[in-house]
C-alpha cells in the first residue's frame, strides 16, 4: 500500500525531501482509495502544514511532541517492552523481517521505530501490511488517542493506520 509509505514520511523527522516532495505526496495522497475521503482531507492539511511553516519550526514541534519522554515514543517496543531484555530479541527478530522483504536499513533509526515499520509494510503484499497493522493496533490507538488529547492534527495518521488496519480509531 502506497499511502503506508507516505503516512511514514509523514511521521518522520521533517526533512527538506519532505518539502521538495510535496506534490508527489500530495497525488498520491489523492490517490489512496485504501482511506476514506476525509482521511485523505485531513492528511492533505497536514502535509501543506509540514511543508508549508519554516522547517526548524516544524523540527522543533516535532522533537517537543515525540522525542521528550514515552507517551508519544514512535518506537513501538518502548510501549510494548520498556527496557526488557525482551526487547533486544524483538529488534532482532523484527530487523530479519526487514531484511526478508530486501528493506535496507540505515543504521540510523532503530528497527521499531514507527516510520521504518510503516515503510517496511508498505512493501509487503496488502494482507501482510494489513496484519502488520493490526499487530501493533493497541499502540497506534494509545498514541494516536493521546495526540488527539492533545489537540495535536498528527492524530490523523494514527487514524488512518487504524482504518487500514479495520480497527477503531483514536479514542478521546
Amino acid at each position: 500500500m502506497q499511502i503506508l509509505k507516505v503516512i511514514s514520511l509523514l511521521l518522520d523527522y521533517p526533512e527538506e525531501a519532505l518539502r521538495s516532495a510535496h506534490k508527489e505526496l500530495a497525488e498520491a495522497i489523492c490517490s489512496a482509495r485504501e482511506i476514506s475521503p476525509d482521511q485523505r482531507g485531513s492528511l492533505l492539511r497536514l502535509l501543506d502544514e509540514l511543508a508549508g511553516d519554516e522547517l526548524m519550526d516544524v523540527q522543533e514541534r516535532y522533537t517537543e511532541l515525540f522525542d521528550r519522554g514515552r507517551a508519544l515514543s514512535l518506537l513501538l517496543f518502548e510501549h510494548v517492552h520498556a527496557e526488557s531484555r525482551d526487547r533486544g530479541q524483538a529488534m532482532v527478530d523484527l530487523m530479519s523481517q526487514y531484511e526478508k522483504a530486501g528493506l535496507q536499513l540505515d543504521c540510523r533509526e532503530l528497527p521499531d521505530y514507527l516510520p521504518l515499520y510503516l515503510e517496511y509494510l508498505s512493501i509487503v503484499t496488502d494482507d501482510e501490511a494489513r496484519d502488520g497493522l493490526q499487530n501493533v493496533a493497541p499502540i497506534l490507538a494509545l498514541i494516536g488517542g493521546r495526540l488527539k488529547q492533545r489537540g495535536v492534527a498528527h492524530y490523523q495518521l494514527f487514524d488512518a493506520l487504524l482504518a487500514l488496519a479495520g480497527t477503531r480509531r483514536s479514542e478521546e
